[in-house]
Formats: structure tokens, C-alpha cells, sequence
């Protein structure tokens, strides 16, 4: 069946185009908050890269799964230093902490 081998193509494009919606009508000042939920969705994924990679049984799975672990750790990290980034804009000027 053509249609069952496009879905995924399809499902794709539809969920990058939601996901643009949805996040292009986020007000700013929300923008932290979501960040926040979104590093501890993509602590999930690490995890789950992680235990995937280990059970990987040949070379191939565990490339696939090396590469999802080093994505899904910058994506963490990228996520927390945008948030510490945004969160700086907020702090008063000449106050350290």
C-alpha cells in the first residue's frame, strides 16, 4: 500500500506544522516555563536513548543509538542555557548572585 509507507511523511509535516501554530502563539512571557518543561521532556528522551543504546546488539543499533544520546545531550544542555540566558534578562542590573 502507497498510502501506509507515506504516513509517516505525512504525520511529519503535520506535526511540524502544529507545532510551528502552537509555538508561534506562545506570549513571551511564557516562553521560560515552557523551556523548563521542555528540558524535563528531553531529560526523558536521554534517558531513553541511553536505554535503548543499552540494548543494542549490532554495530548499527549502536551507532543509532550513540548519535540519539549525544542529540538528546545537547538538547538538555542547549535547553538550560537558553533558559539561564532568558532568565538573566529578568535579574536586576549591578545585583550578583
Amino acid at each position: 500500500m502507497i498510502v501506509t509507507e507515506w504516513a509517516w511523511v505525512y504525520i511529519l509535516i503535520l506535526a511540524v506544522f502544529v507545532g510551528y501554530e502552537v509555538i508561534s502563539h506562545v506570549p513571551v512571557i511564557l516562553h521560560t516555563p515552557l523551556m523548563s518543561g521542555s528540558n524535563f521532556i528531553h531529560g526523558i528522551v536521554l534517558v531513553g536513548a541511553i536505554f535503548a543504546l543499552g540494548f543494542a546488539s549490532n554495530d548499527l543499533e549502536k551507532i543509532i543509538g550513540f548519535v540519539g544520546v549525544v542529540m538528546a545531550t545537547l538538547n538538555v544542555v542547549g535547553g538550560y542555557v537558553v533558559t539561564e540566558r532568558m532568565l538573566a534578562m529578568f535579574k536586576k542590573r549591578g545585583v550578583e548572585k
